[in-house]
């Protein structure tokens, strides 16, 4: 074994170390397909269950200073993970990461662990009549990765109820980033580029009639179910919105619905999505990917860019 493989599971051993006298859940070899939507991916080297923020800036830290990789992984909503796994640390977020709570007189204006699931969230806001979330009743994943990538549908977005994001930053900084300083865009966050972990986001919602807001909610539920592929298990919408067009209709009038490489299909209800059709692998994911980027550069001259994230 060479000196660096050596250090590697030395610094790899330190960490579990510390994660478990923090009291942390440590599984090794753990297969991540059972964490991601898409239900693909090798194992990671360790999976460590994280229930408080100090545990969490530790961790994350020592990674840090320890090079040893890692990342935290939400409803596993947006990724496709390698087919050989993830040589490091995972961080799953637990217990007091899944807490909402109001923090004023009103009840509009709620703190949300960043590992609250959205229909979590927007079953809460539902029961207590408030308005602001309807759009992201649906979306498969927690509110800590639709704070990062400032999800959206149906005109609505997280950048449009957000007051403040808490954070741990590489070096075990703990901060709070308000709205004015999180650079939301579409499909984009400061979180994209400081290497920030989320641990919870603060929001301002509206009270409203709660018939009125499970109409809404109803209604876009509805319209997802009729035109997106649930019954599959997916990432989501693969590429993002060119400017100017509709990733699905790129895709669609390039006559590649339906097409399949190895157990990936391009589906045949809705072209911005690839399924796993038939036991998919990354591979055939990948690779369909590509020949989809390649077909519509060709024809169309239009780039589309990945919204999934790969591990």
């Amino acid at each position: 074994m060479s000196n660096t493989t050596n250090n590697f599971e030395n610094n790899l051993a330190s960490v579990i170390d510390a994660a478990k006298k923090k009291n942390c859940v440590c599984v090794e070899q753990e297969p991540l397909r059972k964490y991601t939507t898409f239900k693909i991916g090798g194992n990671a080297r360790v999976m460590i269950f994280i229930d408080n923020v100090d545990a969490l800036s530790e961790i994350y830290s020592m990674c840090v200073n320890l090079r040893i990789p890692c990342f935290v992984i939400g409803n596993g909503s947006n990724l496709l993970v390698s087919d050989d796994g993830y040589n490091g640390v995972v961080m799953k977020l637990d217990n007091k990461f899944k807490d909402i709570s109001p923090i004023d007189e009103s009840g509009t204006l709620i703190r949300c662990g960043a590992g609250v699931t959205l229909a979590k969230l927007c079953k809460y806001a539902l029961d207590n009549s408030l308005s602001g979330l309807e759009f992201a009743w649906g979306i498969p994943g927690t509110v800590g990765g639709a704070a990062f990538m400032n999800a959206g549908a149906y005109d609505g977005e997280m950048k449009n109820v957000i007051e403040s994001v808490s954070c741990i930053l590489p070096d075990g900084t703990i901060q709070t980033v308000d709205s004015e300083n999180l650079n939301m865009s579409y499909r984009h966050s400061v979180f994209s580029d400081n290497a920030g972990i989320i641990t919870s986001v603060t929001m301002r919602l509206k009270s409203d009639n709660q018939k009125l807001i499970r109409d809404r909610m109803d209604d876009f539920m509805n319209r997802r179910r009729s035109k997106q592929p649930l019954e599959y298990p997916s990432a989501g919408s693969v590429f993002k919105r060119p400017e100017g067009y509709y990733a699905g209709k790129l895709i669609e009038d390039c006559g590649l619905k339906g097409t399949m490489i190895g157990g990936a299909q391009v589906s045949e209800k809705h072209a911005g999505f690839i399924i796993n059709k038939s036991d998919a692998s990354c591979n055939d994911v990948r690779e369909l990917i590509k020949h989809i980027q390649d077909t519509v550069e060709r024809e169309t001259g239009v780039k589309l860019e990945c919204e999934i994230r790969m591990v």
